[in-house]
């Protein structure tokens, strides 16, 4: 069965067809009460629509948050830059591979993540909210994607200390893609453009200590 077909055989979460669908919280406690037995991934990803690149982008920035072993953010960042990548290539939403489209997860379960998430989204949701979005274009819209693409592959990058701030502005940068913020989207920039910054210096010390010890 083909992921349209899947998608479609699953009327409960249709996406929403408005410009500005509703809340993200209120969005995720709908699909918990009308899911059937277990949803799958790409289930998700249709009801999330245009938004699920925000969405999925906040998903998997929130991992690479963490304290982890040394080469951890390798491996975590790649799912970013994943997305990231679908953006700039002008994707109209996330593609999943079969093998994680088709991840299913049961009612029950899911229901219980969203109990606790929901309410954290609630609190954000008070200042997080659709207004001034510049990315109303094509062309703006992969500026987006390439932006996020690039702190995506910095947070891969084996920087030391340089790998949580790129990570944290692709999160809030996933967070203004799904409301619609341009408020939130510019602190997402400057947050950005910061991480971008110190990458790069501590990509130049480090190259001008090997240079003097070699």
């Amino acid at each position: 069965m083909s992921p349209q077909s899947t998608a479609s055989a699953v009327p409960s979460v249709a996406a929403s067809g408005t410009k500005h669908p509703e809340k993200l919280s209120d969005l995720l406690e709908r699909l918990a009460r009308e899911a059937q037995e277990r949803i799958t991934m790409r289930e998700i990803a249709t009801a999330l629509d245009d938004r699920s690149f925000g969405a999925f982008l906040l998903v998997f920035a929130l991992p690479n948050l963490i304290p982890l072993p040394p080469g951890a953010t390798m491996v975590l960042g790649l799912p970013m830059i994943f997305v990231a990548w679908q953006v700039v290539i002008g994707y109209q939403k996330v593609w999943l591979p079969r093998a994680i489209a088709d991840y299913a997860i049961d009612r029950a379960t899911f229901q219980r993540m969203v109990a606790r998430v929901s309410p954290w989204l609630r609190s954000a949701e008070n200042w997080v909210r659709p207004r001034n979005w510049p990315l109303d274009g094509t062309v703006r819209e992969r500026l987006f994607g390439v932006f996020a693409l690039l702190l995506s592959i910095i947070c891969v990058l084996p920087i030391p200390f340089g790998n949580w701030l790129p990570a944290f502005a692709v999160a809030v940068l996933g967070v203004a893609h799904t409301e619609r913020d341009g408020n939130c989207l510019a602190v997402g920039v400057l947050i950005g453009f910061v991480s971008i910054a110190v990458a790069t210096l501590v990509i130049t010390a480090t190259g001008a200590l090997l240079t003097m010890l070699f």
